[in-house]
């Protein structure tokens, strides 16, 4: 396995870098106390073609394979979790579909416009009654002459109050269970279709959530993503990338976690010494670092097996529980080795920690990522 980066995506990720530490990193207050992402930022982002870092280049992409993509997602997780949300929810879960399962008419009509960030991507599975059991659906689309009519509510939609377009999962078969599951692409401007308001949340500022509520919406035949009833098999696609890119995203806070707690500890004196002299520290970002290197490892990993077109659900499974469950734990040490100055808001610390705790629940919470493994592992076996 080569997980060396190519010359030219060194220099996308330096560019990344540069742009998140100039450009992010000062907006991180007004982000957190205003809960929006600054315009300036959005279209700095377009001119860098962040928004189309997933899409093909016939596309008007930057036409990244997955390493690339993990490559940028690692740059975009040492900013600030809301902008890498809304950023990823895009170039993730909300474009790969299309990319993925997409007609040729659905490429031409959407990716160049959501590669230039002209319109913005979503992904809609999640219901009321349908988190963690995503077979248990109740949006149901009927066929009626040329069009699909889609009635129902998603809920917890990223980056669904300004949405233009978005992947829906929609029961076609209800006798069928998950094998009679369909995925749609559907515009904002479809007659009956709605957004609730945008939720509060813990963390993720900036990033907006909402229900999507279909009404009778109309959705012309030829979005339709993919094979009918085959939708299920679509979303697990999706979801398999957008965990591999949550990976990347988690190890970036965690590296820069120990940037700034290893900065604190030479710096904090205490009984006359600098904190970093203190074996219980050493040891915490010890551990720190040991555990980021082993997500970013399998994050890699995870992602070179995509690009080699292997089946990842396993390894995507694995990488998201783990990176995820590092970044809390990473997050968690920064707090206690920055002390009271950890849990007090001039401090980024302390965003990070609250912003950490959404990445072991979204896209498939630990408890489901288990889940995934173990089902793979008792069918299938250990894969060498």
């Amino acid at each position: 396995m080569d997980f060396q980066f190519s010359d030219e995506l060194k220099a996308i990720k330096l560019a990344v870098r540069e742009f998140i530490e100039k450009e992010v990193h000062p907006r991180e207050s007004i982000i957190e106390e205003e809960d929006r992402i600054p315009e300036e930022l959005v279209e700095s982002a377009r001119k860098l073609g962040l928004f189309g870092s997933s899409i093909p280049e016939e596309y008007g992409g930057l036409g990244l394979n997955m390493i690339g993509k993990c490559a940028i997602g690692e740059e975009m997780g040492r900013g600030i979790a809301g902008f890498a949300g809304f950023l990823g929810a895009h170039t993730g879960i909300g474009t790969s579909g299309i990319v993925m399962q997409g007609s040729e008419y659905l490429k031409q009509k959407y990716l160049p416009d959501m590669a230039e960030g002209r319109k913005i991507g979503a992904f809609a599975l999640t219901e009321p009654d349908a988190g963690s059991d995503a077979s248990n659906l109740k949006t149901t689309a009927v066929k009626k002459g040329d069009r699909w009519i889609l009635n129902g509510t998603k809920h917890f939609i990223t980056n669904g109050p300004i949405a233009d377009v978005v992947t829906t999962m929609a029961v076609t078969d209800p006798s069928r269970g998950p094998r009679g599951i369909s995925a749609f692409v559907v515009e904002s401007t479809f007659p009956g279709y709605r957004t609730g308001k945008n939720e509060r949340k813990m963390g993720l500022k900036g990033c907006y959530t909402s229900e999507i509520i279909f009404e009778d919406c109309e959705v012309p035949e030829e979005n339709m993503l993919g094979e009918e009833n085959r939708g299920f098999v679509t979303a697990l696609m999706i979801l398999a990338k957008g965990r591999a890119g949550l990976g990347a995203g988690s190890v970036g806070a965690c590296r820069r976690l120990i940037e700034l707690s290893t900065k604190y500890a030479k710096e904090r004196v205490q009984f006359g010494k600098p904190i970093a002299e203190n074996q219980a520290i050493q040891w915490m970002l010890a551990d720190m670092v040991t555990e980021t290197e082993a997500a970013r490892t399998l994050t890699l990993q995870t992602a070179w097996k995509a690009d080699k077109g292997m089946n990842v659900i396993r390894d995507a499974a694995m990488t998201k529980l783990f990176a995820s469950e590092t970044y809390c734990r990473v997050a968690d040490r920064a707090v206690q080795i920055h002390g009271g100055m950890g849990y007090m808001k001039e401090m980024p610390i302390e965003r990070i920690y609250r912003d950490s705790r959404i990445t072991r629940l979204y896209e498939g919470t630990s408890e489901v990522q288990r889940m995934v493994i173990a089902a793979t592992l008792l069918k299938d076996g250990l894969q060498y």
